[in-house]
């Protein structure tokens, strides 16, 4: 079984109580508007991380995190990209990664929408954790914390960080 806290659109903002949720956690992964590479070397000092790169992203943190990460942990495929929409309403270049690859858990974020949902026609679990940073629309800052064990999700919890 492994600890995963997953967050998203930080926009160069990490605070106490992000890196306190984060505390225990096997790894740590980020679903892109990491902001800075200074938020990924952060991040690195708590636990190992996988993360990709979003849309506002700039070279720095494109040197070091790749637009799609795609691997498999304790019998659960994952894929990870900023930029896939939600099931029903996938990106496009969501959608064709998804029907190519197959994961079991789909993560994206971009929205600053925090949603977990299942997508029965496809056989997959949606994540997304909202934004953590204090950049955008949302009003309240969001993270997830979940157990990967046995090819599934469990133990999931939507963390409120508080007002952006």
């Amino acid at each position: 079984m492994k600890k995963i806290g997953l967050l998203s659109d930080t926009h160069s903002y990490l605070d106490d109580r992000i890196l306190h949720h984060l505390q225990g956690c096997d790894e740590i992964w980020h679903a892109g508007d990491f902001g800075t590479a200074e938020v990924i070397a952060r991040l690195e000092t708590v636990a190992p991380l996988r993360g990709v790169y979003g849309n506002i992203d700039g070279r720095d943190v494109r040197l070091t995190q790749p637009l799609v990460q795609d691997f498999e942990l304790e019998g659960l495929r994952v894929l990870i990209t900023h930029i896939g929409g939600y099931p029903g309403h996938y990106s496009p270049a969501g959608r064709a990664l998804v029907l190519e690859r197959q994961p079991g858990l789909f993560i994206s974020g971009h929205s600053h929408i925090l949603k977990v949902m299942p997508d029965a026609r496809l056989g997959l679990l949606h994540l997304n954790p909202g934004a953590a940073g204090r950049h955008g629309f949302h009003k309240v800052r969001t993270m997830l914390r979940f157990d990967v064990a046995g090819g599934r999700v469990q133990n999931l919890q939507a963390v409120e960080l508080g007002p952006k």
